[in-house]
C-alpha cells in the first residue's frame, strides 16, 4: 500500500495552540497500526501534491494569516478540484475562515477567501475564548479550545460539524460549530482537537482510505489517556 499522504499547509505560520499536533496524531495512529504514512509540509510557493490524501491547516495570528493569505487564495482552483475529488481536509480557525468566501474585518474591509466552503466570516471586537466541546452525529464528542473574534455564518452548501453551547462555536448565537462539505471540514477547535478526539481522528483516516477504495480495518487503540484529557478539558471553566 502506498503511504497515506498527509499534507501540512503552512506549518510555520499556521500553528497556533498546537494545531501541528493534528498532523502528528494522524501519523502516529497510522504507525501504531502498522500502516504507512507520509507528511508533506507545504509552505508559501510550494506545490500541493496532486496525490494528497489529507490536507491539514491550522490557525494563526492575524499577521500570519496576512502573510499567507494571497498564496492561499491563489490555490483556490486546485483546492476546489481536490474538494470535489473527495480529498479529506481539516481546516482549523484561520484556515477554516480562508476556505470560506470572505472575511469581513471589524472595520468593514473585505478579504477574499477560496470559496471551498459556503461560509462567510465577519470580525468583531469581542472574542470567543475557552475550552469547548462539540457533539457530532458521526464522530461523537470533539474537545478543543477556541480563541477567535471572527463570527462565521453557514450557507446552504454546508452543514454544521456539530452542536455546541450558546456563546461558543461559529458565532455564539445559533449553537453551531464548524462546517462540513463532503470530506472538507472546518472548525474553530484548537488544542490540537485530534489529540482529545481520537474517534474523530480515525474518522478522517477512514474517509481517506474510502476515497482510495481501500478496505482497511482500523483496529482499536488504547485511547484511555486521550479520553481522560478530553474529560478534564470539558470540566475546566472557560
Amino acid at each position: 500500500m502506498n503511504p497515506i499522504k498527509l499534507v501540512h499547509l503552512y506549518p510555520r505560520e499556521m500553528n497556533i495552540y498546537g494545531d501541528t499536533g493534528n498532523v502528528l496524531v494522524l501519523r502516529r495512529r497510522l504507525q501504531w497500526r502498522g500502516l504507512p504514512g507520509e507528511v508533506v509540509p507545504v509552505n508559501v510557493g510550494d506545490p500541493i501534491p496532486n496525490d494528497a490524501d489529507v490536507l491539514l491547516g491550522g490557525g494563526g495570528q492575524d499577521a500570519a494569516q496576512g502573510e499567507i493569505g494571497e498564496d492561499f487564495v491563489a490555490r483556490a482552483s486546485q483546492l476546489h478540484a481536490m474538494a470535489d475529488d473527495g480529498v479529506v481536509m481539516l481546516a482549523i480557525c484561520g484556515s477554516y475562515q480562508m476556505l470560506g468566501h470572505e472575511f469581513v474585518t471589524v472595520d468593514g474591509v473585505r478579504i477574499a477567501g477560496t470559496g471551498v466552503l459556503d461560509v462567510v466570516t465577519r470580525g468583531q471586537a469581542e472574542r470567543l475564548i475557552g475550552n469547548n466541546f462539540v457533539d457530532t452525529a458521526d464522530a461523537g464528542r470533539l474537545v478543543g479550545y477556541e480563541n477567535h473574534s471572527g463570527l462565521t455564518e453557514l450557507g446552504a452548501g454546508v452543514v454544521p460539524l456539530g452542536q455546541t453551547a450558546t456563546g461558543r462555536g461559529n458565532n455564539g448565537r445559533d449553537g453551531t460549530e464548524g462546517a462540513i462539505r463532503n470530506n472538507v471540514i472546518g472548525t474553530y477547535l484548537h488544542g490540537p482537537v485530534l489529540a482529545k478526539s481520537p474517534r474523530f481522528a480515525d474518522d478522517l483516516l477512514r474517509r481517506a482510505f474510502a476515497r482510495r477504495g481501500a478496505s482497511v480495518e482500523l483496529g482499536a487503540l488504547d485511547d484511555a489517556t486521550a479520553e481522560l484529557a478530553a474529560r478534564v478539558a470539558v470540566g475546566r471553566p472557560r
